[in-house]
């Protein structure tokens, strides 16, 4: 018999914005900008113009589930979302790529890159064999936080959503300025592209990390006090909000750098620009607060994950779903989902580590992109996730007849044609090959899922 959930109503909207801003402001936009501008040819402007539609397509995606968010509260947003829609099996088929590939997969990233950060400030190497130890207590830390006290973890959430805006905030103010003044600005905006498309396609896909992690907010939804007022309020301002921050920090890098500069300095470049400005001893301070900012990320998909098999469990699906679906009296947490979910994370950092950014498999840029694993999970799988809400799209165009026009086809089909142009951007990134190794991967976990979905009733 389906469980309900039991989770406490113990958050409010400040807890619901700072999951959105919290999750979605991380690592991705300090280590992900000189990437988009290497994707964009060097052109600055071509750099803002996919910020711009990246964050237009977090906000046409945030409008419809914001309305979906009104109408249905359980255990697990996005898997209350499917299961509306598209009945208990796709919300199953999503639920299980969420808890498996997507939570997972971003959160170990974001512990990985929490540690670089860390081995750049002790003045060791970025992509290290230390960073691998730290990024492990990292994941270890936050997942023990989450599991004995996630009360705390949420204020953990709030706090760091507020100080991880600091560097941006101030960057971005300080540094137009200063690039206003001296004319840096301008001539960054005026420089032209290095190659003939610019790499726009590409620069999408491979942005589109620095804003992923909104819709995982939705996971909370039912412990959320007002979760029909709250959540969507929080998706709309926060997917704005990211925007507007994000344009205005990657402008301001070229106050004391040139585009040529950017792309040099390579993962180095917030120490850098912070050093050209405020000084070097600032700059150590303020790469604390960008590595507090990464860990603040690491924390919101963390407590996603923990939740994960939890959301399929208190269904009945799953693997031993009447175990996962058990609340702890003394935490008021899922405990067995939370071990689950952090066994996850530890075979995911494992492959971000070893088979992409350090280690004889490494890819990073550098290794043979020919061979299965060369694909970047933390990318691909958010691409995944937009294909993954178009037979939602057209099932609310379907069904839901006592919608308006607005949010019966508008709002869908503009939801769904931006998620289709996600997925050919990341075809154009990474191309046929790299794409098919990712595809026959991806059924393999899923037809396992799917294989474990009833498991309960088998043994029945």
């Amino acid at each position: 018999m389906e469980k309900k959930s039991t989770m406490e109503k113990r958050y409010g909207f400040p807890t619901a914005l700072a999951m959105v801003i919290g999750i979605v402001i991380g690592s991705g936009i300090f280590f992900k900008a000189v990437k988009l501008l290497k994707l964009t040819g060097g052109s600055m402007r071509n750099a803002l113009l996919v910020i711009g539609i990246v964050g237009l397509i977090c906000i046409v995606c945030s409008l419809y589930f914001a309305n979906l968010g009104r109408e249905y509260v359980h255990c697990n947003g996005l898997v209350d979302y499917a299961e509306a829609l598209m009945g208990q099996k796709y919300a199953y088929f999503i639920g299980w790529f969420t808890a498996v590939f997507y939570n997972p997969i971003i959160g170990s990233t974001l512990c990985y890159i929490s540690a670089s950060y860390v081995s750049l400030l002790m003045g060791k190497e970025m992509y290290g064999n230390n960073t691998m130890g730290f990024a492990a207590f990292f994941l270890i830390m936050l997942s023990v936080l989450n599991m004995i006290s996630p009360k705390l973890a949420g204020r953990f959430q709030v706090s760091t959503a507020v100080i991880k805006c600091i560097p941006l905030v101030l960057m971005s103010f300080v540094g137009i300025i200063i690039g206003i003044k001296n004319g840096n600005c301008a001539a960054a905006l005026s420089h032209a592209a290095s190659t003939a498309e610019g790499g726009i396609l590409p620069g999408v896909c491979a942005f589109a990390f620095s804003y992923e992690g909104w819709i995982a907010s939705t996971t909370i939804n039912s412990e959320l006090k007002n979760s029909k007022r709250d959540l969507p309020l929080a998706l709309i301002i926060g997917c704005l909000f990211c925007t507007i921050l994000y344009m205005a920090y990657v402008l301001s890098m070229s106050a004391t750098l040139s585009v040529e500069q950017i792309v040099a300095v390579g993962d180095q470049l917030p120490m850098v620009a912070f050093s050209n400005i405020f000084g070097n001893v600032f700059s150590s301070v303020i790469l604390v607060f960008i590595i507090i900012s990464c860990l603040g990320t690491a924390n919101g998909m963390v407590l996603c994950t923990m939740r994960g098999i939890y959301g399929l469990a208190v269904r009945g699906l799953g693997p031993a779903p009447a175990a996962m679906s058990d609340i702890d009296k003394d935490t008021g947490m899922p405990l067995k989902s939370s071990i689950f979910g952090l066994a996850l994370m530890g075979f995911w950092l494992f492959q971000t580590a070893i088979l992409f950014f350090q280690g004889p498999l490494a890819f990073n840029g550098t290794g043979n992109p020919e061979w299965l694993l060369a694909w970047e999970a933390d990318e691909i799988c958010i691409i995944t996730l937009y294909a993954l809400y178009v037979p939602m799209f057209i099932m609310t165009m379907l069904k839901k007849k006592e919608y308006g026009l607005l949010q019966r086809f508008i709002i869908p089909v503009l939801a769904l044609v931006s998620s289709l142009f996600m997925c050919y951007c990341c075809y154009i990134s990474y191309g046929f090959k790299q794409v098919a190794y990712y595809l026959v991967f991806f059924a393999i976990v899923m037809s396992a899922g799917m294989y474990l979905m009833n498991s309960e009733k088998r043994k029945q």
